[in-house]
């Protein structure tokens, strides 16, 4: 098995994952091991187009947006 080394983890962050240890009954290696095992066998959430247009609507809201003619017509003039 391949081993991972993570380095320079918060105490406060360590000590979490410790007390989580303690209370699944496992060692703090251990536990990290489940909670990797947990978070990356999660199948991947795939967002709908409608939410995917409302986090964008949300993002841009009060700006001011230029009609889709008016940006048209300047490519065009470009030209």
């Amino acid at each position: 098995m391949a081993q991972l080394v993570v380095r320079n983890l918060d105490e406060e962050l360590v000590a979490k994952l410790k007390l989580r240890a303690a209370e699944h009954g496992r060692s703090t290696e251990a536990e990290h091991r489940e909670i990797l095992r947990d978070v990356l066998n999660q199948e991947p959430r795939r967002r709908s187009f409608r939410e995917l247009a409302a986090r964008v609507r949300a993002m841009t809201a009060g700006r001011q947006h230029t009609p889709s003619e008016i940006l048209l017509r300047e490519g065009r003039d470009e030209r």
